[in-house]
């Protein structure tokens, strides 16, 4: 069986290295533009139990990664101020290039060697494999040659830019910060011991007044930690191809077309803001993998079975990260409330959890909304 993976990601990788293990006669291309050592972006966050749903299907994968990951139960919201911590949710997080590197060893144990530095001209001929995996991202040139895959790109209006920094935070947080100019967020959280990613988050009217159409990077970031100062708190923000950007909601109506199939972003994204994208391309590969070893490894009938299996799975996903991605969208309005009505708003904004359910994943946070507003008012 000859095989094509295009994307050297966690996508592409774990789908080789997957393959390769149930498969061990399978041919394996798997390309990759970039060098091995390099990726884009600083830390990968999970949300609930990190990566638990490897345990069962990949207990080797499993225990190589969980043991690198940075954890912690509480999330963080400041505001006007004032900080507000929403007990037990649970989070973990793990450096990209420390995750790309442990799937890297991961293919290397069952024989697979990437063609790393090697840009993709034109996508592959599909009379020239059995199966072609699409895990090379949102700007993937395989669905892009393809009408087939109905593929629809819709960019959001606020700006972002992905930062790293040497400042270490106990929890995931969110920090809104007005300025003269408008309204700013910031995403936090560490990935390692001594590094934490600091996203930054405004909506394009600020972006416009604070003038970053005309700065350089040098000037984008030291404007950033300006802006971010006493969240800093004397440490610098650190790039990596750190430029401002729009996030793009991108969605495939068909996940197939002839052997070729879309995993990871190249099928859809999913908002940064629940932290799941990562997993979702994890585990779009374990379901792919399930499928042609159900089917015999036969791609006719694998990759139907595929989209059938796990489009109601991403569906309910994805509408609760563009339930949250609208949440964004509109936090300058939101940031008009009281911080506890803010933190309230905050956690309820994707619609997976009720206020039953809250109470009792977070009965400390519960607890402080009701006396901030004077009375039960869950009750």
């Amino acid at each position: 069986m000859k095989v094509f993976i295009a994307g050297g990601g966690p996508a592409g990788l774990y789908a080789a290295y997957l393959i390769k293990k149930r498969r061990p006669a399978a041919a394996i291309t798997l390309v990759e533009q970039n060098p091995a050592g390099a990726t884009f972006g600083f830390g990968v966050v999970f949300s609930d139990k990190a990566l638990d749903f490897l345990r069962d299907d990949d207990p080797e994968t499993h225990a190589l990664v969980t043991p690198a990951m940075e954890t912690w139960t509480d999330l963080t919201i400041n505001h006007r101020g004032e900080e507000i911590c929403i007990d037990g949710i649970g989070f973990a997080a793990i450096g990209r290039l420390k995750l790309l590197k442990l799937l890297q060893q991961r293919l290397a144990s069952v024989g697979v060697t990437p063609r790393y530095e090697t840009t993709m001209r034109e996508p592959p001929d599909p009379a020239d494999y059995d199966l072609i995996i699409a895990a090379d991202g949102v700007n993937s040139i395989i669905r892009a040659a393809h009408a087939e895959f109905g593929t629809t790109i819709s960019p959001l209006a606020n700006k972002f830019i992905w930062y790293g920094t040497t400042k270490t935070f106990a929890t995931l947080t969110q920090t809104f910060v007005r300025t003269r100019d408008g309204h700013f967020n910031a995403h936090h959280y560490r990935y390692a011991a001594d590094m934490s990613t600091f996203l930054v988050e405004c909506d394009a009217p600020t972006w416009q007044r604070t003038g970053f159409a005309g700065m350089s990077e040098a000037d984008t970031r030291q404007v950033c930690e300006t802006i971010f100062a006493a969240t800093l708190d004397g440490h610098p923000l650190v790039t990596n191809r750190s430029l401002w950007r729009n996030f793009p909601n991108v969605w495939n109506d068909r996940w197939h077309h002839r052997n070729m199939v879309l995993v990871g972003d190249a099928l859809r994204t999913a908002h940064f803001s629940i932290g799941t994208g990562t997993r979702l391309a994890l585990e779009d590969v374990i379901a792919l993998v399930r499928a042609l070893d159900a089917n015999g490894f036969d791609v006719a009938n694998a990759l139907p079975a595929y989209q059938a299996a796990r489009r109601p799975v991403v569906e309910k996903l994805v509408g609760a990260a563009n339930a949250s991605a609208a949440w964004y969208e509109s936090f300058p309005q939101h940031m008009e409330l009281p911080p506890w009505d803010f933190a309230w708003s905050y956690i309820q904004r994707s619609g997976r959890i009720d206020p039953e359910k809250l109470r009792s994943v977070a009965p400390h946070f519960v607890a402080g909304y009701e006396a901030s507003r004077g009375k039960k008012a869950l009750a």
